[in-house]
């Protein structure tokens, strides 16, 4: 069934306990990058259109004892939030307690307040991770309507999803994790064909379900990144000192042997003789690969093979870099990629999280792709075909 989103609730003169995925990077207070507050906007904008009080919850790097609590405090961020909003957003650095419920009870419609750090409550027995029962009650009594909007924690039951979710009545999807399941959940349950998936990043063992699960979807499956050499290895191809996954290699024949000609490797690299971005760079065959050279991007062989498979594609899911793109020399094969999914037209051109994501927003390609997915695992999973459980946790239509 279909999932209960905003568009579906009267929030007039109710309290509205949102869920946001506000984990930014914040450097001496100072943040780096805001994307994931930008994100959020909508949703946000939507409430206060809609007449609503909005309480925000959100989590901040990882908590486990009073001293992790430095640096960790969302204040910066409800500051950064009212830059965007252009109005007040009232922070109480508390996540319980009398300061915290007089301020709410205190709002007027339209009101935005931010709650801190919802970790800060791991301190004493990882009740947020853990999903505690009495948090999650607690919270949820703050409010008349609990809203989702943290599609990168989805994968996860903790008390500021989950939790609330399982006490309030009234449950909906915001407008970013509503996006995240059309898109991503579209694509993979019912995706305009050909449907091509490209994977890239380190390592055949993050994204083992994830393989396993678009083998079955899609029509093509484009491997690069580091993964790529432990296929070549499971194939009898020499890769020098490239990075492998020797226990995964019995895998990943397992895998070649389903796959047939789904499956689509490389088949020459940038290889070079140490892990920087200003070493001697040749170009290199599957076949040529010295004992001393690793390779660290695809070649232009690969790549135009690549772009000619994209070109007829009309659903393209994307999730993790075919080189080391952090190096300018390495960046050629995933920079190559990107322009040909932004010169697609009638494609939906969908980005998992993470690095690759990453990549898109600091190579300037935010705005090239149908949607950019702002979930690293929870993309994952969600590819993987998983039930997520914060979206299992949402009220349906």
């Amino acid at each position: 069934m279909a999932k209960k989103t905003i568009q579906d609730l009267d929030v007039t003169g109710k309290t509205v306990l949102v869920r946001v995925d506000y984990n930014v990077p914040i450097q001496d207070g100072v943040i780096t990058d805001d994307n994931r507050i930008r994100q959020s906007l909508s949703t946000i904008e939507a409430l206060i259109e809609k007449r609503g009080k909005v309480v925000l919850f959100s989590h901040l790097g990882r908590v486990k004892e009073e001293a992790d609590k430095e640096g960790k405090s969302l204040k910066p961020v409800a500051q950064k939030l009212s830059e965007h909003l252009n109005r007040p957003v009232k922070f109480v650095p508390y996540t319980r307690g009398q300061e915290l419920e007089t301020a709410i009870t205190s709002m007027q419609v339209g009101d935005v307040l931010m709650v801190e750090n919802t970790r800060f409550e791991d301190i004493d027995g990882k009740k947020e991770s853990k999903n505690d029962p009495e948090l999650g009650k607690y919270w949820a009594s703050l409010g008349d309507v609990f809203v989702n909007d943290a599609f990168g924690t989805a994968h996860r039951a903790h008390a500021s999803n989950v939790g609330i979710a399982s006490n309030v009545d009234d449950v909906a999807a915001g407008m970013l994790l509503e996006k995240e399941i059309t898109f991503i959940g579209g694509a993979i349950e019912n995706p305009e064909r050909p449907f091509v998936a490209i994977l890239g990043g380190a390592k055949v063992s993050d994204k083992i379900g994830v393989i396993e699960n678009l083998l079955d979807k899609s029509d093509k499956l484009l491997i690069g990144g580091g993964m790529s050499y432990t296929f070549m290895k499971a194939q009898g191809y020499e890769i020098g000192s490239s990075l492998v996954e020797e226990d995964k290699i019995p895998l990943a024949k397992e895998l070649l042997e389903k796959a047939g000609d789904k499956l689509v490797l490389p088949s020459d690299f940038k290889v070079t003789k140490e892990f920087s971005n200003d070493a001697e760079i040749r170009v290199a065959q599957r076949d040529d690969f010295k004992a001393d050279e690793m390779g660290l991007d695809i070649g232009h062989e690969t790549l135009s093979h690549y772009q000619s498979i994209l070109e007829d594609a009309k659903t393209v899911v994307w999730n993790g870099p075919v080189g080391v793109f952090e190096f300018s020399n390495f960046a050629h094969g995933t920079i190559g990629i990107l322009k040909s999914l932004a010169a697609l037209e009638n494609t939906t051109t969908i980005l998992g999280g993470g690095d690759s994501a990453a990549a898109a927003i600091s190579l300037g390609y935010e705005d090239a792709f149908s949607h950019i997915s702002t979930g690293g695992g929870a993309s994952l999973e969600y590819l993987e075909g998983k039930t997520l459980p914060g979206i299992k946790a949402l009220g349906e239509k």
